[in-house]
């Protein structure tokens, strides 16, 4: 064995003690494991959705983009007209012990910030579909980095689980294993030794 353990009765109850949370303890990580499993898979869908969508959205946007340019030129200065984007809030989730972030854009209606005088539909047709490509990159970043975080925490969970299984359990069924066959070999040498007792006293009883 790799470690002494003197077969004891008490040894015996601490180490069925500790097989047996040993052995909840697995049965608790398993479930915690399939449940970041199942919603491991909800967000992969989703994040499959959403590239799809934003692919589609990104390529519509470039291209009203492109159609500006020529129609009006470099539409840089009208683009440093949009102010930076600052309603985004980010909280978190609580899966299983693991912080799920959920991103939120403040929905605000969507006004033109450069005038009309100098622009045309096609510099329209652009911005707002840019403001639908920021829209679903605050989706499909919360998703992506939710997808990221469970499958650390499923590799975390996965690590524990096989320790207990393979190492650490196999090792307290050897200990219960190996102090219950103590004992009972213990029990039957003095069974024999109490046998040979008595049947000394009987016959040295007859003798007399």
């Amino acid at each position: 064995m790799e470690q002494q353990v003197f077969p004891t009765k008490g040894n015996l109850m601490l180490s069925k003690k500790a097989l047996q949370l040993a052995t909840l303890g697995y049965d608790l990580l398993d479930r915690k494991r399939n449940i970041l499993i199942r919603e491991l898979m909800k967000l992969v869908d989703k994040a499959q959705m959403l590239r799809t969508s934003i692919e589609g959205t990104y390529s519509e946007a470039y291209k009203a983009l492109q159609q500006a340019n020529i129609s009006l030129g470099v539409v840089t200065p009208f683009a440093q007209c949009v102010p930076i984007e600052n309603g985004i809030s980010i909280n978190s989730q609580s899966v299983m012990g693991v912080e799920l972030p959920t991103v939120t854009l403040e929905k605000q209606p969507t006004k033109i910030y450069y005038g009309f005088a100098r622009t045309n539909s096609s510099l329209d047709r652009a911005y707002i579909a840019f403001e639908k490509v920021k829209e679903m990159t605050a989706v499909l970043a919360e998703v992506e980095t939710g997808i990221y975080r469970l499958c650390v925490a499923i590799r975390k969970t996965q690590r524990r689980a096989n320790a207990l299984q393979n190492i650490i359990i196999p090792r307290n069924q050897n200990i219960v294993k190996y102090i219950t066959d103590s004992l009972d070999e213990k029990d039957r040498e003095e069974f024999s030794r109490l046998k040979v007792i008595k049947a000394t006293r009987l016959k040295m009883k007859n003798n007399d």
